[in-house]
C-alpha cells in the first residue's frame, strides 16, 4: 500500500455523479489543484459500506475547502452506482474499477474475498494537488470502517497548509 509522502498511482476509471457518466483522472483533478479523498470499498448495497458511505456523505469535510473531492471506489458497474448513488443520496462520484486494476495498483485488492475476485478492500488515501498521499489507512478486515476523526484531522491538516502556502511556494 502507498504510504504517506508517496505519489499516488495516476487511474482514470467511468464514474457516475449526478446521474450522469463521466470519466474520472487522478492526474487531470489535481492539476486543477484538487484535493482528493480516495476510498475504496468492497459493494454497493452492502450494510458496512452503505453505512461506511453515508457516513462520509454526512460529513463537514465538504465546507473545509472548495478544492475537496470526494470519490469512491468499487468493482461494482456504474448501473449499480447509479441505483445506490440515487438511494442513498450519495453526493460525491462513484467510480467503477470493474477488474480491480486500480485498487491493485494501490496494493488494497483482494484476490479473493466472499467468492468474489479483486475486490477492494476498505481504503482510503488522502492526496494533495501535487499527487502526493498525505493519509493512508487500509484493512484486511472488510468489516472493519476507518476512523473518521482521523479522516478529518488529516483533512484539517492538509488544507490548513495549503492555505498558508503563497503562490510562489507552489511548484
Amino acid at each position: 500500500m502507498p504510504q504517506m509522502g508517496a505519489q499516488a498511482p495516476s487511474f482514470s476509471l467511468v464514474g457516475v455523479e449526478d446521474e450522469e457518466q463521466t470519466r474520472f483522472s487522478l492526474t487531470d483533478y489535481t492539476a486543477d489543484g484538487s484535493i482528493i479523498l480516495l476510498l475504496f470499498y468492497p459493494f454497493d448495497f452492502s450494510p458496512i459500506c452503505t453505512t461506511e458511505l453515508c457516513s462520509i456523505r454526512d460529513a463537514e469535510w465538504f465546507s473545509y475547502t472548495e478544492n475537496l473531492q470526494v470519490w469512491a471506489i468499487s468493482t461494482d458497474s456504474v448501473y449499480s452506482h447509479s441505483q445506490f448513488s440515487e438511494e442513498y443520496d450519495i453526493g460525491f462520484p462513484l467510480l467503477s474499477d470493474t477488474d480491480g486494476s486500480v485498487a491493485s495498483k494501490y496494493n488494497v485488492c483482494y484476490d479473493e474475498w466472499e467468492g468474489h475476485k479483486n475486490v477492494p478492500k476498505r481504503a482510503v488515501f488522502l492526496i494533495d494537488s501535487a499527487g502526493t498521499i498525505q493519509y493512508s489507512w487500509a484493512t484486511d478486515d472488510a468489516y472493519n470502517q476507518p476512523e473518521l476523526t482521523a479522516i478529518n484531522e488529516a483533512l484539517l491538516e492538509l488544507v490548513s497548509f495549503h492555505e498558508t502556502l503563497t503562490a510562489d511556494d507552489i511548484p
